[in-house]
């Protein structure tokens, strides 16, 4: 029994994980489909990651609140629903909609299978067992994304990338109702202005930042996500309960670990909208071609995330940090070489070291995040820093796509390399941050918090 829960939350993080990757491959034949300009695609995108980022804490409270099962179940049926809805949309509209509403379930989604594995495994050992083959399927959803949507939009169209997750969801949502227990309900209260407040500031500063490379800036709107922020750090401050608890990102290890997830997804995310459109909309590859050229970009950190996560165990996660993110940073560099006359064999090395470094990066922030946690308060310090990733994600596809325009237009490779550029920085001025806390701190890896590790 234990077995086949594992393998059916498995299964629904596979899915769910699987349209992160899967949409960006799409985005050219969506912009054909349905007249879309860069603007609705970033939106395609950042809809889905706006949604999953700004709810993901309270998608872990409500299942605290009214049972895992029960709201893994929901984000199940949402998702489904909301994929459904993408495949069938008749307009970008009706499709950025659709996917903001898959963003919700994947909320409730995520928090909750690592919620329900954790219950089934009370042993550590087995516990840290079953998380780490969580883990690893995550980690396969992404090189397998770009594949299967190549081969799914050159044969079938677009949207058949969206509709073949309801046949899925629909065998998963029937396996969690057969092998997944029931578990007791806690009295958790819901965090609303925090949520609303929240996921404000990721929307409203998404927004502006893409009508921005649209229109030009709004200053009124980039007003207003100042403000958000501001009101939400208020409002966290005086709730018995809150959402954030503030307090726990004055802990250097997890504030540099949570930083550093945003900074990575804002790179890495924002530079594979770029890198999609290059490869469909400059070098005119097929859907099927881009692809495959995209695996070694996420080949590395499905194969060498889980050895590099050992070497942040043994030998601390700020080392391991540190090479990638200046691996990262040189990869990063290698994309100045691109041209728009250029071949895939020049863009190739750049591709091959960013996903090396984001192997590196990928467990050893988590490691940093999860060093210091309060006792009791590992999860949400885990969920905290998926969070971030997600957050980081969203704001990178809006500002690059911003810098870049079109593809095809004028300043589209300009764009392309000052985006490269600004990403490298970020990676760098992270570095100096990260080798200050090993100043500051001693080595933050105890041998309590390598378990707190294992077990998120």
């Amino acid at each position: 029994m234990k077995r086949n829960i594992l393998i059916v939350m498995c299964a629904g993080l596979f899915v769910v994980l699987l349209d992160v990757t899967i949409v960006n491959v799409a985005l050219p034949s969506i912009a054909a489909g349905r007249h879309a300009g860069l603007a609705d695609l970033q939106w395609v995108v950042d809809g889905y990651q706006i949604a999953l980022a700004g709810l993901l804490l309270t998608g872990g409270t409500l299942g605290d609140r009214f049972g895992h099962r029960r709201v893994v179940l929901a984000g199940f049926a949402l998702f489904g629903v909301a994929s459904a809805g993408c495949a069938l949309a008749p307009g970008v509209g009706a499709l950025v909609a659709a996917r903001a509403v898959q963003g919700v379930g994947a909320a409730l989604l995520l928090p909750g299978t690592l919620a329900v594995i954790t219950r089934t495994f009370p042993g550590d050992r087995e516990r840290a067992r079953a998380i780490g083959v969580w883990a690893a399927v995550g980690s396969a959803a992404l090189p397998a994304g770009p594949l299967l949507g190549g081969v799914l939009i050159q044969v079938f169209g677009w949207p058949s990338i969206f509709a073949i997750n309801v046949p899925i969801i629909l065998i998963i949502f029937v396996a969690v109702l057969r092998v997944a227990p029931a578990d007791e309900p806690e009295r958790r209260p819901i965090d609303l202005p925090g949520t609303v407040t929240g996921a404000g500031t990721l929307l409203v500063l998404t927004y502006a930042v893409i009508q921005a490379g649209r229109d030009g800036p709004d200053w009124r709107l980039f007003a207003v996500a100042a403000a958000l922020p501001a009101a939400f750090v208020v409002i966290e401050s005086r709730r018995e309960e809150p959402m954030l608890p503030l307090g726990l990102l004055r802990r250097p290890s997890i504030a540099v670990g949570t930083i550093g997830s945003a900074t990575m997804n804002f790179g890495i995310n924002g530079m594979m909208l770029l890198i999609t459109l290059y490869l469909q909309g400059v070098l005119r590859l097929s859907p099927m071609t881009a692809g495959a050229a995209l695996l070694p970009l996420f080949a590395p950190l499905a194969l060498l995330a889980a050895p590099f996560g050992r070497l942040a165990g043994r030998y601390g996660p700020r080392p391991v940090m540190v090479a990638g993110l200046l691996v990262l940073a040189v990869g990063m560099g290698l994309l100045l070489l691109v041209r728009p006359a250029t071949s895939y064999l020049v863009l190739l090395p750049a591709l091959a070291v960013i996903g090396l470094g984001a192997a590196l990066l990928t467990p050893s922030v988590v490691a940093l995040a999860m060093s210091d946690p309060p006792p009791g308060r590992e999860g949400l310090v885990s969920a905290i820093n998926n969070t971030a990733r997600q957050a980081g994600g969203a704001i990178g596809v809006a500002v690059f796509g911003a810098m870049a325009g079109a593809p095809g237009g004028p300043r589209f490779i300009g764009g392309l390399h000052g985006a490269a550029v600004v990403a490298g920085v970020a990676y760098l001025g992270v570095t100096a941050l990260t080798l200050a806390l090993g100043l500051t701190t001693g080595h933050p890896t105890t041998p309590s918090s390598e378990r707190s590790q294992t077990r998120t």
